[in-house]
């Protein structure tokens, strides 16, 4: 298969990302529907982890099949032992460490109330009554909006993984196994688009366009990126730091998100979203499986 029908192929596999990523602006939805479409996300994210630490486990559980056969050594086994071990602690402590460098960021001074501003006697006017209320503390992105851009990470190092296969498939000329993978890999990446913007359906401030662009190009431009490395080589160890690192940032999107859950009541929602969104994941999986991929 040519460059550019691969590519193609990696294109089409990353932009059904973009499908789920207008729910990201529905204006304030009701509480059961937010608290819904929050434990769906978990449930995407935690089948996520599991197909993800599958993938990155089978290099090492194959050196740990050749050393059952005397036909390897134990080096490959603590090398890609490493190389797991090592991603998903970078991936999942990384942002812990970022999550308290936000916490720890020092808030701007506000100044006093009515200072440098001279009102005359009698009723209070309403530039005094602005003067006197504090001046709303900006930092930035809203937490909603942090933990999309997060989510979207976690899943951008997924779908490069992805990537990888397909431009791999297709770089050894197996033009089945590529199709297959991208109409898989397309479903899947549905999903995780709907997972990215849960968060936002909880944030008073509709995102932009811009906004879900942006997460749209950070969890599914990797898809492309994978597809045109993958063509040229494939690197075992290469899919296990990629895929670990993923598995380690999605994994902590889903105790952040959990947490949110467990704060908002309504138990049986959380349960509920959280098997629809398992069901989706293996739905969208078992397509691919029974195709033979």
């Amino acid at each position: 298969m040519s460059e550019t029908r691969t590519l193609v192929l990696g294109f089409i596999a990353g932009v059904t990302i973009l499908l789920g990523l207008p729910l990201g602006r529905l204006r304030r939805p009701m509480p059961g529907v937010r608290q819904f479409l929050n434990a769906t996300a978990i449930g995407i994210l935690i089948f996520l982890v599991w197909d993800v630490l599958a993938h990155a486990w089978e290099p090492l559980d194959a050196a740990l099949g050749r050393v059952h056969d005397h036909s390897g050594g134990l080096g490959p086994v603590f090398g890609y032992g490493t190389l797991f071990l090592g991603g998903l602690s970078v991936g999942l402590l990384s942002l812990l460490g970022y999550e308290r460098i936000l916490m720890r960021r020092p808030t701007p001074p506000q100044p006093a109330p009515g200072a440098g501003t001279r009102f005359g006697p009698g009723a209070m006017a309403a530039d005094e009554l602005a003067a006197l209320a504090p001046p709303p503390i900006t930092t930035g992105r809203s937490s909603a909006r942090q933990l999309a851009l997060t989510i979207a990470v976690g899943i951008g190092l997924h779908n490069f993984g992805e990537g990888l296969a397909i431009g791999g498939s297709a770089g050894r000329g197996e033009i089945e196994l590529a199709t297959l993978l991208v109409i898989g890999f397309a479903l899947h990446n549905a999903t995780e688009g709907f997972g990215i913007v849960a968060p936002l359906a909880a944030d008073a401030d509709r995102p932009s366009w811009g906004f879900l662009l942006l997460t749209g190009l950070i969890g599914g431009g990797p898809t492309l990126i994978g597809t045109a490395i993958g063509r040229q080589f494939t690197s075992d160890p290469l899919s296990v730091i990629f895929l670990s690192l993923a598995a380690g940032s999605i994994l902590y999107v889903v105790i952040q998100l959990i947490g949110v859950a467990s704060r908002a009541g309504r138990r049986e929602l959380l349960y509920l979203g959280v098997l629809a969104g398992l069901a989706a994941g293996f739905i969208t999986d078992a397509i691919v499986t029974a195709g033979g991929a």
